[in-house]
């Protein structure tokens, strides 16, 4: 399994909407993104910053419901 470096925003949220989410609103610097089946996520967008490895990972496994591979493959096509 690959170890997770930090990502920027607008790379994970290529990711998410390549999984079929779609943005549904925005507060502040956080956008919320649902899927068809009901699942959703929170992205921090902050401009300067990336996500880091903890919140990452928390958004893989339980928003998105994949696994570390799966999101490191998608993310390098």
């Amino acid at each position: 399994m690959p170890k997770l470096s930090q990502v920027k925003a607008r790379d994970l949220v290529k990711v998410v909407v390549k999984l079929g989410f779609r943005f549904r609103a925005q507060s502040g610097s956080h956008a919320v993104y649902i899927h068809a089946d009901g699942r959703r996520t929170t992205v921090p967008i902050h401009p300067t910053e990336t996500i880091g490895r903890g919140l990452l990972t928390k958004i893989i496994k339980k928003d998105l419901e994949i696994t570390k591979d799966e999101f490191v493959k998608i993310l390098k096509s």
